[in-house]
């Protein structure tokens, strides 16, 4: 008896293909572009690549020229599903990047103020989440949601902060070599491990009864996770990278690199943890022990931030729909969540600054920092619509909230930092990061990115 094989699968159509070459193409153009012109007026290019998102999604090309919208971005999943393909493996290589100069000697050494900035910026902004979840209107609950559930979720979304957006202001303003930008680093690591957490727990709460087994396994996957990366992941790397070394060029290391980062992203992602997690350890494994030559990690480094991480910013900017905001009561819950997510997170990571010996401008340069809730809040928002725990009006209001912090982190951040004495180590930490590129041009061109 003969087995009768599958059909072959139908490549991509030709109109498919030619929308998505359009998109990403006008997407990068465009980020570029306003990245450029934001940074002269003293923002990180992150901003200036949202509101690309924006300029070409529904709250204005949509509204002004519905036609071109629609035919430009039809309203297919499987047609949005190749931009966020492509978007995601962005983020993780932009993640995986910033893992890989994070500074392992100095969180170890500081890891206590490291957790106390992260505790205080967890736990104050999910308690207001929370209260405010329970007075918010009713009519903004979606239909069948419970309110307990539904202010558990709120909380969430408000605790959490954006590595990636955090990571490329910190690149953008060239403070990643600073000690208060490494804290920020690691405090929004710890601060994201949780939300994630927090998030798998709620969701399971929103389609299943929560069991104490489901938060107990995430914990142990979580541990597992670490565990394996510092023990048996050290010395895999680390011999993958020196068989790669031995090429010449920068071909196979740049190519090995990119698929450790991808691996590991979805091993957390296949246990139920955020890909972004995976790549962030993996990062961190290829930085300290993989002893790469930064040199040839240059032409990685020059791609991501000039290719694959605007077009990242770019594309989850079309998800946002601000037109809801019109209506007088959905403005002014906006604003009033807004002002809580600022005030508690800015106020639960100065506290926890403070109480861990930092200084007032390391203080409210964390803060800043930390407010930042970018594309992970967008994320948040998206899991939340998708399961239904937030109507339109509350994901709008959270997308709100993802689009002003990261506005507000630059100039605190300038303000404060010039008010912090650079030390002897941060200045061969700059140097070594300076290393990264091949040469000073390329250096200067990522400052201008």
């Amino acid at each position: 008896m003969l087995l009768s094989l599958p059909a072959p699968v139908a490549p991509i159509a030709a109109h498919s293909l030619l929308i998505f070459l359009l998109q990403a193409g006008l997407l990068l153009l465009l980020a570029v572009v306003f990245g450029r012109l934001t940074a002269r007026f003293g923002m990180p290019s992150v901003v200036g690549e949202l509101f690309v998102g924006v300029l070409l999604g529904p709250s204005l090309l949509a509204w002004a020229v519905p036609g071109l919208h629609g035919w430009l971005f039809p309203a297919s999943a499987e047609q949005y599903h190749l931009l966020d393909g492509v978007g995601q493996i962005g983020v993780l290589l932009l993640v995986g990047l910033t893992g890989m100069q994070m500074d392992m000697r100095m969180v170890r050494r500081r890891f206590g103020a490291a957790a106390g900035v992260g505790f205080g910026g967890l736990v104050l902004p999910l308690g207001l989440g929370i209260g405010a979840g329970f007075v918010l209107p009713k009519m903004l609950i979606p239909e069948g949601t419970e309110v307990t559930v539904f202010a558990l979720f709120l909380g969430v979304a408000m605790c959490v902060s954006a590595i990636p957006v955090i990571a490329k202001t910190l690149i953008d303003m060239n403070l990643l070599h600073r000690n208060v930008g490494q804290l920020t680093l690691a405090a929004g690591m710890i601060d994201d491990v949780f939300g994630w957490l927090l998030l798998s727990v709620v969701s399971a709460m929103a389609v299943n009864a929560v069991t104490s087994g489901t938060v107990i396994l995430s914990l142990a996957y979580l541990i597992a996770i670490v565990a394996f990366a510092f023990t048996l992941g050290r010395p895999l790397v680390r011999g993958a990278l020196r068989v790669a070394g031995k090429s010449d060029g920068p071909g196979a290391t740049v190519g090995v690199v990119v698929a450790l980062l991808l691996l590991a992203s979805a091993g957390t992602h296949a246990l139920g943890l955020e890909a972004l997690f995976g790549a962030f350890v993996c990062g961190i494994l290829i930085g300290t022990a993989g002893k790469v030559d930064p040199a040839k990690l240059a032409p990685l480094r020059t791609v991501v931030l000039a290719v694959f991480a605007p077009l990242f910013f770019a594309t989850a900017g079309l998800r946002m729909d601000l037109t809801a905001l019109i209506r007088p009561q959905v403005l002014l819950t906006g604003l009033a969540v807004l002002a809580l997510a600022i005030i508690g997170k800015f106020v639960g990571v100065y506290a926890g600054a403070r109480f861990s010996g930092l200084n007032k401008w390391e203080g409210l340069a964390l803060g800043a920092g930390l407010n930042a809730r970018g594309v992970i809040g967008i994320m948040v928002a998206t899991v939340g619509l998708r399961l239904g725990i937030l109507g339109v009006e509350i994901y709008t209001i959270v997308i709100l909230v993802a689009i002003v912090t990261p506005l507000m982190a630059p100039p605190i951040l300038r303000f404060a930092v010039k008010r912090i004495e650079l030390t002897a180590e941060e200045e061969v930490r700059e140097n070594e990061h300076r290393a990264w590129t091949s040469q000073p041009a390329a250096n200067q061109q990522e400052r201008i990115l």
